[in-house]
């Protein structure tokens, strides 16, 4: 009988990769149809998914990730209720599981239930063996682990029904920008990718920013204008107009470029289409400000040197995250492996 090892794994998803940079007609075709089924998963958000999942599974990088990975000789069934807010954004938890040898119970999210198994089949096309280690599920049961991804709100319920097994329950988290204001027109350029990739609706996303006191705001907006095209897309273009109104009627002070309104407020979490942003004196000031949020916080884009626990990464970089970038800084590996 023919035994799951690391060394075909590593094959495995190294030919993945490989796919990724070139899909076959059907794949391309499913592209196509993506709107059709969820109108965030344009055809330029579901090929930057695609392109980011290329970056992701390069072969220097698999092999470095596999020296952490211990592949178990008696597989545990790992319950997945995956999220469906940007394309194929589960993908990592999937094979998290499968790198570790053990079963992924897949409840997909209704929102992304096409692309991530198309994706994972060309997986099962290239090693046949990893098919007993890949079930879809309507309600997850008979299961030794769990990783969640939800809400605040979803969370609760999850902690409740899955509370007596190992998991990982995860919430809402935001990522944030610490601006200098020392950053060239091109690192802010950059910095519109975080902010505007996948129409802003991951936990990547930059959905606030920390400037200094004195910054000027047309700073930031000037070298963000190739982005305007974003507006065009109807439900963005919903919310954009939907939260302009809200703040006219309040009169409450904001900026406004066409397609990104910036308002100053303390919450770190913003509507979509807006960028909340908070000024600030020192950086000693933000690092604090930023550890007691650490929780809520998934990643921090800056050229500042801050000491923090949390991920700090260049401008343009959030979404281009690495095989070892964990959601909520909880190594899925350790716990994987502790199973």
């Amino acid at each position: 009988m023919a035994i799951l090892t690391a060394e075909k794994l590593i094959i495995a998803f190294k030919k993945l990769g490989q796919f990724t940079a070139n899909p076959d007609p059907d794949f391309k075709n499913l592209i196509l149809s993506a709107p059709n089924s969820n109108a965030w998963f344009t055809v330029e958000e579901v090929e930057k998914a695609l392109k980011a999942l290329h970056h992701m599974l390069n072969d220097q990088d698999i092999e470095t990730w596999f020296k952490s990975i211990k592949v178990s000789a008696s597989p545990k069934k790992v319950g997945l209720i995956l999220a469906g807010n940007i394309p194929m954004v589960g993908f990592h938890d999937v094979i998290s599981v499968l790198a570790t040898g053990n079963i992924a119970l897949i409840k997909l999210s209704s929102s992304d239930d096409k692309l991530l198994p198309a994706l994972l089949k060309r997986l099962v096309d290239i090693e046949p063996l990893l098919a007993d280690h890949i079930v879809y599920v309507e309600r997850l049961k008979d299961f030794d682990a769990v990783i969640a991804t939800g809400s605040n709100n979803t969370s609760r319920y999850f902690e409740y029904y899955f509370g007596k097994v190992p998991n990982i329950i995860r919430k809402n988290r935001n990522s944030v920008a610490v601006l200098t204001g020392k950053e060239s027109k091109e690192e802010i350029a950059m910095l519109g990718h975080d902010v505007f990739d996948y129409f802003g609706l991951g936990c990547r996303n930059v959905s606030k920013l920390f400037i200094p006191e004195d910054y000027d705001i047309k700073n930031f907006y000037e070298p963000i204008e190739s982005f305007q095209n974003i507006i065009n897309h109807f439900k963005y273009n919903n919310n954009y107009d939907y939260n302009k109104s809200i703040y006219l009627v309040n009169a409450a002070t904001h900026f406004d470029n066409g397609f990104l309104l910036l308002k100053e407020d303390v919450n770190m979490v913003s509507p979509l289409a807006v960028l909340f942003y908070e000024r600030y004196k020192n950086l000693e000031e933000v690092q604090e400000r930023l550890a007691q949020e650490e929780e809520n916080i998934q990643c921090i884009v800056s050229k500042a040197d801050l000491k923090l626990n949390t991920t700090v990464l260049a401008p343009g970089q959030s979404q281009a995250p690495k095989l070892w970038d964990y959601a909520d800084n909880v190594n899925t590996i350790d716990f994987l492996n502790s199973l």
